[in-house]
């Protein structure tokens, strides 16, 4: 089970190396039955393989939700 500190640390971590990619519209934290992940929306579902399926041990989940637009 992953607790909320380390997948805090691991979503900084994973910001940081997807600042520069414009698929990337967010990041940011989820539970799931296993405790926390990282969960990366994503504006294409190409961009999913540049995602690491995790960080630091934490597991790493991708959702594609389209661009994001202020409104």
């Amino acid at each position: 089970m992953t607790d909320r500190a380390s997948a805090r640390a691991a979503k900084s971590a994973l910001t940081e190396r997807l600042a520069a990619d414009p698929a990337v519209v967010g990041v940011g934290l989820a539970r799931r039955e296993s405790g926390y992940v990282v969960k990366v929306n994503l504006a294409d579902a190409g961009a999913a393989g540049r995602v690491p399926r995790d960080v630091d041990g934490v597991r790493v989940v991708t959702e594609v939700v389209g661009a994001v637009r202020a409104v």
